[in-house]
């Protein structure tokens, strides 16, 4: 196997998610809010639920309220375990 073919999967096989910022107070830190939408089991109405992720954002770039996507990574912190791959918007 290439090294391009081999990095390519590992980056792959990463979650990557999509969500707004709600905090960069922190020095290279953001708190990034994502949202997904879900069936009730039984009552079948479309329910929301959130959840924050702690991200790495090595360039301070981010800003609160700003789109953003962020990818899996090894642990960097006590709480961060997701690194900034790009803003949206």
């Amino acid at each position: 196997m290439s090294e391009q073919t081999e990095q390519t999967k590992t980056e792959s096989s990463k979650r990557v998610r999509e969500g707004v910022v709600v905090s960069n107070k922190m020095n290279k830190t953001i708190i990034v809010s994502v949202t997904r939408l879900l069936r009730h089991p039984k009552f079948n109405k479309i329910i929301r639920r959130q959840i924050h992720y702690a991200a790495h954002d090595e360039k301070n770039l981010a800003r609160e309220g700003d789109r953003v996507q962020i990818v899996e990574s090894k642990p960097l912190s006590k709480t961060k375990r997701w690194r900034l791959v790009k803003v949206i918007s």
